[in-house]
């Protein structure tokens, strides 16, 4: 009976669903063929508010009366429950009383801020993933946004890259997990939920594979790579509800993604079936004529609303062209209303027609952004994202009867700038909630210890006028903690780098200090992989601490001193040096591989520089040690209808309670297609008391041993498989062979 009872409701909510989709569809079209073609366009069109900028802007001093016109159909960079108030009074002035759309990059949080994404990935905890995500939306949704434009789902390989920051790195199904839980984060139960903003799944499509690592350049590949490595975490979105997309800068194999009708019209909104719609990128539409691709911004709008593009983020192109292209029978009317019906669907799924403010309440706003429970899951997700890169002799977690702590180095005392690039300016609240790395160790030590403080230098110091009053410091002290890296504004859009060492003097002054003979501790805050092969080989221990949030201090403490295991594991591969990058550890076996880290000997090596990376995907070290032990395959053989169940023991070997991400990779050995040396295809993340043993069990299936092969078709080969399963891509601890067979 309760199986009855629940498939009728399944039955029920399922009717349900459909009547409303069918109740909005026959307002859009009523709604529709009441607009004129100007107030259709102008639904097509996107400005930012007066407030930051995040590109160049278009200059528009008529925006007021252009919005009382219905001349524009969003809003980017209007936050807070105030000014979308008063931006929407001024869209229900328009002849139609249609509502803005109010858009953000809430890209790691909004009031509260998270850990950069790359760094929340690093935790490999999907649902404090998607917890993070969630309560970005309820205080976003509270302050009047109705969309964010995240999560961004580019693989990036390539650290020189800026904005692997806003992603999840370089591993497509750990890529797609993510991708998925964000959006789920974001958009909640559903959309129209006052707690819900519609997600953004950007950039589409192969942006984080731009060339040289340099931002908005081409981008050239293989049609399998695009699609075995690019699209599946787009797909992910998509599978996951995701209501908007955003078109990529760059050009893929010629074509600018903005007017790439392959990818909007082929695969988005054919293949796929997506029937939310898609935004430009800031001006895209327009950049379409320094690429070379349009002559002038007239054929820009003409390609871009052929390709699939449905709103112009800033660049006009729509507003100025779309009329005229339309009379002169250069685009068809079908396709102006195909992108509105799409964007006015969105806005009638919110409840905007029915309520324009209901967003927009003061009330919600200051109870959603001082909410000590966002605050408290803050310290705990910036704690699960931090990486232990290194400890000999156990030097962490400190003792918490250390008398005296040199706390020393750049990014000690600065406390907005934890936040990371991509952060909120939220202009309702001052920064006195972002916890200093300072105050955070001064919190958790109290009147128990100590602390000494010098600066050493900047973060792109040239100078080392600072050093002598670090080392008199260091001296002092029982433990020294230096924390260095990048700034928080070298990581993120336009912020490619070519050199990715420590800034400045800041490895300098790690020597300096570790001449001292002092216990030293080093915390790397970054938004990417950096380089620092000195500081690895010769400091004892490091935390990769990323940029955290707003929670960072009391997080770095809650590490540093053992009242949180470390657990995260590494997003992306950390290279020895530049000569390395693009470095992955998926990558296709050659004719002549290297038969260990030091082989040159006529084989796919440099002669200057190990073949292996400084740290590689997955790594991630613990204060407390586990042992793998008893693997077992039901099956030594599968039929692709079949599945193999593996199951083996985790046990905490050691004296702490902790988690271990255990990570399950396959190599397909022989195939009609090169296949890469391995592949992860599923992990857990698994608590355990000290001497605890827990089962952990996989299944492989059809899906995990499928590729795309020539013909781009998604086919498992009958073969021989190696299973891996490990503490990281490099350190696998036990392995076994199974067979697809016919």
């Amino acid at each position: 009976m309760k199986k009855i009872a629940i498939l009728i409701g399944i039955v029920f909510q399922s009717i349900n669903v459909f009547s409303q989709d069918k109740l909005i569809e026959q307002k859009v079209e009523s709604l529709l063929t009441q607009m004129t073609l100007k107030e259709k366009i102008g639904q097509l069109n996107q400005y930012t508010g007066d407030g930051n900028a995040t590109g160049p802007l278009t200059v528009n001093p008529n925006k007021q009366a252009a919005i009382k016109q219905g001349l524009i159909g969003s809003m980017l960079n209007v936050m807070g429950a105030k000014y979308t108030r008063q931006y929407q009074e001024l869209a229900m002035q328009s002849r139609l009383k249609i509502p803005l759309l109010f858009g953000l990059d809430v890209v790691h949080g909004y009031k509260t801020t998270f850990p950069i994404p790359l760094a929340e990935a690093a935790s490999w905890d999907l649902e404090a993933i998607e917890k993070a995500a969630r309560i970005a939306a309820v205080e976003a949704s509270a302050s009047g946004i109705h969309w964010t434009f995240a999560p961004m789902v580019d693989i990036g390989r390539d650290p020189r890259w800026g904005r692997v920051m806003e992603g999840a790195g370089e591993d497509t199904y750990l890529g797609s997990k993510i991708a998925f839980a964000r959006v789920k984060g974001f958009q909640g139960k559903k959309l129209g939920e006052l707690d819900a903003v519609m997600a953004c799944s950007k950039h589409f499509a192969a942006y984080g594979a731009a060339v040289g690592g340099r931002d908005y350049n081409s981008v050239d590949m293989s049609e399998r790579m695009l699609w075995e490595t690019y699209l599946p975490p787009f797909k992910a979105t998509v599978d996951a509800g995701v209501a908007t997309f955003m078109n990529a800068f760059n050009d893929l194999n010629g074509v600018p993604a903005t007017g790439n009708v392959y990818l909007q019209r082929a695969i988005l909104k054919g293949k796929w079936n997506f029937k939310g719609f898609v935004v430009s990128d800031w001006g895209s539409i327009g950049e379409m004529v320094p690429h070379g691709y349009a002559k002038d911004s007239k054929e820009a709008a003409q390609l871009a609303i052929t390709a699939g593009s449905d709103m112009d983020m800033e660049s006009n192109a729509y507003l100025n062209n779309l009329a005229t292209l339309i009379d002169e029978g250069e685009v068809d009317i079908a396709l102006i209303d195909d992108a509105v019906k799409r964007i006015l669907y969105k806005k009638f799924e919110l409840g905007l027609f029915d309520d324009p403010y209901r967003f927009s309440n003061l009330q919600r706003q200051k109870k959603a952004l001082d909410n000590q429970e966002h605050t408290k899951f803050a310290r705990e997700i910036a704690a699960k994202s931090i990486v232990l890169l290194k400890n000999e002799n156990n030097l962490l977690p400190l003792s918490k009867q250390t008398k005296t702590i040199a706390f020393i180095g750049p990014a000690v005392k600065p406390a907005r700038a934890n936040h990371g690039f991509w952060a909120v300016d939220v202009k309702e609240v001052d920064s006195t909630y972002i916890i200093s790395q300072w105050e955070g160790l001064k919190n958790k030590v109290g009147k128990n210890a100590k602390l000494l403080y010098a600066k050493g230098c900047g973060f792109q110091d040239t100078s080392k006028a600072g050093f002598d009053e670090a080392i008199a410091v260091a001296k002092q002290a029982d433990v020294v903690i230096v924390s260095v890296g990048e700034r928080w504004d070298m990581s993120g859009e336009a912020k490619s780098r070519s050199n990715l060492q420590l800034p400045g003097v800041q490895e300098e002054l790690l020597k300096a200090i570790q001449a001292t003979g002092k216990p030293m501790v080093v915390l790397i805050n970054a938004g990417r992989p950096l380089v620092f092969d000195w500081t690895a080989d010769n400091v004892p221990a490091i935390l990769y601490t990323w940029w955290l949030g707003s929670e960072a201090g009391n997080a770095i403490a809650d590490v540093l001193f053992g009242d949180y295991n470390p657990s995260a594991k590494l997003p992306m591969t950390f290279p020895r040096n530049e000569g390395q990058i693009p470095i992955y550890y998926n990558y296709f076996n050659t004719g002549r591989p290297a038969k260990n880290e030091m082989d040159t000997n006529y084989v796919a090596a440099y002669i200057d520089v190990k073949n292996t990376p400084k740290f590689p995907f997955g790594f991630g070290l613990s204060y407390t040690t586990f042992d793998y032990s008893n693997l077992k395959l039901s099956a030594s053989k599968m039929k692709a209808a079949e599945k193999i169940t593996v199951s083996f023991q985790l046990k905490n070997t050691g004296n702490l309670v902790g988690e271990e991400v255990v990570q399950l990779y396959l190599h397909d050995k022989f195939a009609t297609v090169v296949r890469p040396v391995k592949e992860l295809k599923d992990f857990m993340k698994i608590k355990l008391q000290p001497g605890e043993t827990k089962m952990v069990t996989f299944i492989i299936d059809k899906e995990k041993l499928s590729f795309y092969n020539q013909n781009i078709e998604w086919i498992a080969e009958p073969g021989e498989f190696e299973l891996m399963i490990g503490t990281s891509s490099a350190d696998i601890r036990l392995n076994n062979v199974f067979e697809l067979v016919n």
